[in-house]
């Protein structure tokens, strides 16, 4: 048994892991970073890189075959499956290779491989043969795929986002559980790839909106080039021949059957927390098996551990995970020399999906029964930037509060990515629609649908 002595333990090196080791030991902690791998981190291995690779693809595709509205004719359009798949496998591993050429800067007596569990709340054992002591641990494991009960069994026939990307070709059909984030970018991207596609989720929301109308609209813009039904219960599955048969209740009540030849679970990732041995380090968990933690420091409650990233299953993002990171690893180095942690107040809130249109959600939910709250909308179908480019499709809600404050909103269209930070950005900072609208944009842009929508709530403010 080989013993280790540490300030701060750091287990897992993905995105947060990594920033939370290199905030320790910038702030002068003897830090150890523990990891069992694969490394490389979810986004760039799994998650955010090679579904923009997908996609991208995917939007080329759709680009080349949607060009009569401009009056170009594009003939012959073909997919090459085998070359879409290599294409993403080979950036991604660049993308991969890069966060592990960054890992391999970091001292080689500080990096421990193997699995980690707590044996008390100063003592981690990783493998069979060796145990550190720690002053202070930060967890960062990461996430791993949920499979829900009713697809387990199917073997390589079911997907995840862990194997996705693995698979040589393009399926001529896919059936996708989940129309989240995961689940609606993929499910176009497939579509707009040739794939035959049908999505199942049991809510009655699309793209992470929940504005109602906004939902609507996106339910009827992917439902044009998908098979996508909300609502949907699934009941089992089962291998039939070469395909899979998805028995599945509809919003109705009818049974319903889907067959296809690969299934995608997309129905959200659980936190890598249960070989951890929560327990013996004396945490209190939740009913979800998270540890309760102060979202403000990220110390959990019971014991000189604190959480970020994936492994909190708060914001699972990874600007997110890294600035948590940061916080975490800053304030482990503080707790094992006994100085006070920080309470460093949480960014407001920003979620985005990469589809087309693209969608987001800003600051505060939606609450469209509140009596506090002034809502601003807009269309795009006839915004002009939109109508040129041929992507007049969706809206824009924003609420603020009945003194002009600005609190959030949701959006569905283009140039999403871009409107959103404006709008996060001046929440964050406290303005008023006014106050947005006394800078300049210019014309003609898509920006320009802010200011649609912030002079409708200054409109209803005024009643004039």
């Amino acid at each position: 048994m080989r013993e280790l002595a540490c300030d701060v333990a750091v287990i897992g090196a993905g995105t947060a892991g990594i920033a939370a080791y290199r905030a320790a030991t910038g702030a002068g902690a003897r830090a150890v970073l523990i990891e069992r791998g694969p490394g490389g981190t979810t986004c760039a291995r799994v998650g955010c890189m090679p579904s923009k690779l997908l996609i991208a693809a995917a939007t080329a595709a759709h680009a080349a075959r949607t060009t009569d509205l401009f009056g170009v004719r594009v003939s012959g359009v073909t997919v090459d499956g085998p070359a879409v798949m290599a294409r993403l496998r080979a950036e991604r591993d660049r993308f991969v290779d890069s966060v592990l050429e960054g890992l391999d800067d970091l001292p080689a007596a500080d990096r421990i491989h193997g699995s980690a569990r707590f044996i008390d709340d100063q003592t981690v054992a990783v493998g069979p043969d060796v145990w550190i002591r720690f002053k202070a641990a930060v967890i960062a494991t990461g996430s791993s795929p949920t499979v829900p009960k009713p697809l387990r069994g199917l073997g390589d026939r079911l997907l995840t986002t862990d194997t996705l990307f693995e698979i040589p070709d393009l399926p001529d059909s896919l059936a996708i559980l989940g129309a989240g984030a995961v689940g609606i970018e993929i499910a176009q991207a497939m579509a707009r790839l040739g794939v035959a596609v049908t999505v199942l989720d049991a809510g009655d929301t699309i793209a992470g909106l929940s504005d109602p109308n906004l939902t609507r609209q996106a339910a009827e813009i992917f439902g044009a080039e998908l098979d996508l039904h909300l609502g949907a219960t699934l009941e089992g599955s089962e291998p039939e021949g070469d395909r899979v048969r998805l028995d599945w209740t509809d919003r109705h009540g009818r049974g319903q059957v889907t067959r296809a030849a690969r299934v995608l679970a997309a129905a959200g990732r659980a936190p890598n927390l249960g070989d951890l041995d929560l327990a013996a380090a004396g945490l209190r968990l939740g009913e979800d098996g998270v540890p309760d933690f102060d979202h403000n420091t990220l110390v959990c409650a019971g014991a000189p551990i604190l959480i970020a990233g994936d492994a909190d299953a708060w914001r699972p993002v990874l600007h997110e995970a890294s600035r948590q990171g940061r916080i975490a690893g800053a304030n482990a180095a503080a707790l094992a020399a006994g100085r006070p942690v920080q309470a460093v107040a949480p960014w407001t809130r920003l979620a985005m999906v990469f589809t087309h249109p693209q969608s987001a959600a800003i600051g505060a939910p939606s609450a469209p029964d509140s009596d506090d709250r002034v809502i601003g909308a807009m269309d795009f179908s006839d915004q002009g930037r939109a109508r040129v480019e041929g992507h007049n499709h969706g809206g824009i809600r924003i609420w603020a509060d009945r003194d002009g404050r600005l609190l959030g909103g949701e959006m569905l269209g283009p140039a999403v990515e871009h409107l959103a930070h404006l709008l996060t950005y001046a929440v964050a900072e406290g303005l008023t629609a006014q106050d947005m609208m006394d800078r300049p944009i210019y014309h003609p842009t898509v920006e320009e649908a802010l200011t649609t929508a912030l002079a409708d709530i200054s409109r209803i403010r005024t009643g004039c």
